[in-house]
């Protein structure tokens, strides 16, 4: 007696639906574990990005940055206290434990590093990298993050300016304020700017403003900033204003007679120099290029020869002349080989290129 084919079908479609681990029901299940897990995650770093920033986490902010409602984010957050990766006091302070920190730090470095390798390796517009960061930061296990570290040459911080945890889950300190704190007429450089909203973002990056670029606020009034960049003069309403963050030129600005540090762009012909670092500016493959052709900390380099037009320049370094442009030179730092001596000197050199001239001869510091 053969089987009525619908009872055939009945059995696959069961079979289909209930069968353990690659059924319907199954990856209905996964999916579901995976959802909370990793709404749990995002939980984690929003905190710890929340401490970072100087301010305080709280049930509502929770909500808001996972789009749920104060209900759900406030079981999302026991859900964190039950795992010990939270603790929440009787005022309703929230503080990551030291396995939730560790844990943040991990999709912190995870989201920063991969933001990093959309922008360098793949070429993505910055505007773009945040959501697909976001979605990739979950996936990626600690060995995994080492070998990609490695590959971009362990950058400091993101396409944003935002610090990459290393791998001890150490952050480096930042001297950073407001676009909108900043003292009129002195000389900074974009630090970071905030990848949130997205249409704030794109604007922002629609005047020319990225992480490193010089500027200099020539005036603040009720209706924005009034600054100066490479490109010329730009004004920016409040509502961008507050998206972006403003440092010193170099993170070591505040230094010592005996640590002068300049651009190379900027050193006289004929003078050997010491390579400090390249700064953060540089990533990808003209990074790797520089490093390869002997541009690396520690190396001595002269310039020997200026063309009519002033670019490219030529120098002298392990025995070789290199051509660099001087968007290139600009980002690499260089000292005096012994600082003993000409200190007067280079202070006067550094006061110069800190008057910001608007020919653009201004450095962008990491």
């Amino acid at each position: 007696m053969s089987i009525p084919w619908w009872l055939l079908a009945l059995g696959i479609l069961i079979l289909f639906i209930a069968m353990p681990r690659y059924g319907l029901w199954a990856q209905w299940r996964a999916y579901r574990a995976r959802r909370a897990q990793y709404r749990r995650e995002d939980a984690l770093k929003h905190i710890l990005e929340r401490v970072l920033d100087q301010r305080t986490p709280s049930v509502s902010s929770l909500a808001r940055a996972l789009e749920l409602p104060r209900e759900d984010a406030a079981a999302v957050l026991d859900e964190l206290r039950q795992a010990g990766d939270a603790t929440i006091d009787e005022d309703g302070h929230i503080a990551l434990t030291e396995q939730g920190r560790e844990r943040a730090l991990h999709l912190l470095r995870a989201h920063r590093l991969w933001e990093r390798y959309l922008t360098d390796e793949a070429h993505w517009p910055l505007d773009e990298v945040h959501e697909a960061a976001h979605q990739h930061e979950h996936r990626l296990t600690p060995e995994e993050l080492e070998r990609l570290a490695a590959r971009l040459g362990f950058p400091a911080t993101d396409p944003h300016g935002d610090p990459i945890p290393d791998g001890q889950g150490r952050l480096p300190p930042r001297q950073v304020r407001p676009l909108t704190q900043w003292p009129v007429g002195q000389a900074g450089r974009v630090a970071h700017i905030e990848d949130e909203p997205r249409d704030r973002l794109e604007r922002i990056l629609d005047y020319g403003l990225r992480p490193g670029t010089p500027i200099e606020i020539l005036d603040r009034f009720q209706n924005g900033v009034l600054l100066r960049t490479e490109d010329g003069v730009v004004q920016l309403d409040p509502y961008l204003a507050e998206g972006i963050y403003i440092g010193p030129w170099h993170e070591q600005t505040a230094r010592a007679d005996t640590d002068i540090r300049i651009p190379l762009s900027e050193w006289p012909d004929d003078r050997e120099a010491e390579i400090v670092e390249l700064d953060d500016h540089l990533r990808g493959l003209t990074r790797r290029r520089l490093l390869d052709l002997g541009f690396t900390p520690g190396a001595r380099v002269t310039p020997v020869l200026k063309p009519i037009f002033h670019d490219p320049r030529a120098y002298r370094i392990r025995g070789t002349l290199i051509a660099l442009r001087r968007d290139q030179a600009r980002h690499i730092w260089v000292r005096p080989v012994s600082q003993r001596h000409d200190t007067r000197y280079w202070h006067k050199r550094l006061m110069w290129i800190e008057t910001m001239d608007p020919q653009g001869i201004s450095p962008a510091a990491s």
